[in-house]
């Protein structure tokens, strides 16, 4: 009611009147209106009335509180946006929006150059806008960034070329290692296979033996000869899932696996990654190591690795694996059975004589800055 309409009505006595004038000037649908006409008496429409303007009452009262709401709404809104817009002002002043500005364009160039696979590219993009969003101050930014570096460093598409003459392989293995006749042709047999069918899901490599035998140097000599990039990774006393699989983002300090920053030290990814000391893995109320190396190990499966830190699958069909280990006996089963083993006896003493010779003694010569004519040893003297 206007209060024009408002006055009109009390200037009236006549309460039919006043019932009259009220349902023209309110907003009162039809069936009101009629219901209002056809009560018989005076009470009853009094009464119509009251029920007409309980309900108006409620509609005004619903509307005021849903325009407070809507108000209060819009009223956080624009907090948010001016403390955001303030942000903003402050982080520009003291220079962070530059430099947040020059990470942001880094990444996406490094992300462009990159051989990433589409979903890898996709995780990111969303990653790289998230940090677009976040202030330089924010604890926030600085894990964003350290997953984008570890991202980025993960050889996506690269792979070295290899070496895939058999003769060259084996000079390399004659050339390093004095003896193990039958251990170099069975690792020659394993490589032939590998070079006559390049996509086969071979078997893992366990060279099993004595401490002091040459089994890390074999694994060395083998990625030489294929003239592949190198990794080790000592697994003893290694007790943590985590070590393996890495940590969730929202550990402090976290970053990926021994698996991953071992790729990324590679370079590529077809390096000949080695598990050495495989038989000393241990199990504690932290995980189970030996299990998240079922997935590295396993052919069928290693195409999609896991990694908690990164989480994108990481493809490792393309690495080649080798272990090593002192005893089989504590080798667990499932890890066991994935592998080919092949032994490494104790030297004769005849063979310890030759490979002092050829490699220790003029390994010595050169590091303490002597010639071969200036010190001479008699096989005599290494005998006794």
């Amino acid at each position: 009611l206007t209060p024009d309409n408002l006055k009109r009505i009390t200037e009236t006595d006549d309460l039919d009147k006043r019932l009259d004038m009220m349902a023209a000037y309110l907003m009162v649908s039809l069936e009101d209106k009629y219901t209002l006409l056809a009560a018989e008496t005076l009470r009853r429409r009094l009464e119509a009335m009251l029920g007409i303007l309980v309900k108006e009452a409620q509609l005004a009262e619903l509307e005021i509180r849903i325009n407070d709401q809507v108000k209060k709404q819009m009223d956080q809104s624009q907090k948010e946006y001016y403390l955001r817009e303030k942000i903003k002002a402050i982080s520009e002043e003291l220079g962070e929006g530059e430099d947040r500005a020059a990470d942001v364009q880094e990444y996406k160039e490094r992300i462009n150059a990159s051989k990433m696979p589409d979903d890898v590219r996709e995780k990111a993009i969303k990653e790289t806008n998230r940090l677009a969003r976040t202030t330089t101050m924010s604890p926030e930014y600085g894990v964003s960034r350290s997953y984008l570096d570890w991202l980025l460093d993960i050889p996506w598409g690269v792979y070295t070329e290899d070496q895939l003459d058999i003769k060259a392989c084996e000079a390399v293995l004659e050339e390093d290692h004095y003896g193990l006749e039958k251990v170099k042709e069975r690792i020659l047999e394993f490589l032939a296979v590998r070079n006559l069918k390049k996509d086969a899901k071979g078997t893992i490599i366990c060279l099993v033996g004595p401490p002091g035998v040459g089994k890390t140097s074999l694994a060395r000599s083998i990625a030489r000869s294929l003239n592949k990039n190198f990794v080790r990774l000592s697994l003893g006393g290694v007790r943590d899932e985590a070590e393996i699989r890495g940590h969730r983002r929202t550990y402090v300090g976290a970053m990926p696996g021994r698996i991953v920053r071992g790729l990324v030290d590679a370079k590529s990814a077809n390096p000949v990654f080695l598990f050495d000391e495989i038989d000393k893995l241990t199990s504690d109320f932290r995980g189970d190591p030996a299990s998240a190396l079922l997935e590295v190990l396993d052919p069928e499966q290693n195409n999609s690795f896991s990694d908690n830190f990164i989480e994108v699958p990481v493809d490792l069909s393309k690495v080649m694996f080798i272990t090593t280990a002192n005893s089989v006996h504590t080798i667990p089963e499932p890890l066991l059975d994935r592998m080919e083993i092949i032994e490494l006896s104790s030297y004769t003493e005849d063979e310890k004589v030759q490979i002092a010779l050829r490699y220790l003694v003029p390994k010595q010569i050169a590091e303490n800055g002597l010639t071969p004519e200036q010190l001479f040893i008699s096989t005599n003297t290494l005998q006794d």
